[in-house]
């Protein structure tokens, strides 16, 4: 029997642990999808986790330990309400994470046919969001001399296609964000970086897999021949914000399957057994 017809035996896969006792943490957008998944991750971990969210409706459906505060990112006065009552409440503020964001169907489309409406809501969210929250953190974070900033942006914010001419180009201002403030805040003790999912399992991509080409479709995109999920976005969020990633600032991570790795004039995967989301 040669060795490549004997039956496979999965190998051993490892295991890391978090341990965020102590910690307080503010993740915007943290009702559902991505944010769910980081604010559980962090509150199983052992963080004081605040949950910053206009879905009141999703909030009955947070895990215990998690504190909701209802905040519409694109007011800069609920951000800072929001910042100040989590400082006054746990004493302090250790990571922020700018997750909330949206990408409505009738933002797909060529900018001379964009409405400017749809262009100025998804900008007050998706960008002016995260700068309202990092403008009312980042004070607090400077007089502890602590503190990490994560800026989900996209897959998007690095490659575009046709008809998102107005949710990638504000994803890559998302990560040219975190660029700038690493450098501006390195020697007050606070790391900045951006985390770029690719397709991830969340509302928001089923909301548009119509015009993502269909599920199975998405999916194939991928080198690893599946979308995401939440938690491994999750994962990756809750070690840059710890001590292992120490050195580690003003830098994007792309979590995305392969996504980001694959040529546009390369040959794309067979699609056997399609499958749906």
């Amino acid at each position: 029997m040669t060795r490549n017809s004997e039956k496979s035996v999965p190998r051993p896969c490892g295991a890391v642990t978090f341990d965020n006792t102590g910690r307080v943490i503010i993740v915007t957008g943290g009702c559902s999808g991505i944010g769910r998944a980081i604010c559980e991750g962090f509150a199983k971990s052992g963080a004081a986790v605040v949950c910053a969210d206009r879905d009141t409706a999703g909030s009955r459906h947070l895990a215990e330990g998690i504190e909701f505060r209802q905040c519409d990112t694109s007011s800069k006065d609920d951000c800072a309400s929001v910042v100040n009552w989590t400082v006054e409440q746990f004493g302090g503020l250790d990571v922020l994470v700018n997750n909330a964001a949206i990408q409505p169907k009738d933002s797909y489309r060529p900018i001379h046919e964009l409405p400017v409406d749809v262009w100025d809501r998804v900008i007050r969210v998706n960008l002016s969001g995260y700068t309202f929250m990092a403008m009312s953190a980042l004070p607090h974070m400077r007089q502890q001399n602590s503190g990490v900033v994560i800026n989900i942006s996209s897959g998007q914010g690095h490659r575009t296609a046709r008809h998102v001419g107005a949710y990638g180009p504000i994803k890559a201002a998302n990560m040219m964000q975190a660029r700038q403030w690493a450098v501006e805040y390195a020697r007050d003790g606070i790391r900045v970086v951006s985390v770029s999912p690719g397709a991830i399992d969340t509302p928001l991509v089923r909301a548009s897999l119509a015009q993502q080409g269909g599920g199975a479709a998405l999916a194939n995109r991928h080198p690893i021949g599946r979308i995401g999920q939440p938690e491994e976005v999750a994962n990756a969020v809750l070690w840059l914000s710890g001590p292992d990633a120490s050195f580690v600032t003003g830098t994007d991570l792309e979590v995305d399957g392969g996504l980001g790795a694959l040529g546009a004039f390369a040959d794309p995967y067979p699609m056997s057994n399609p499958t749906d989301l």
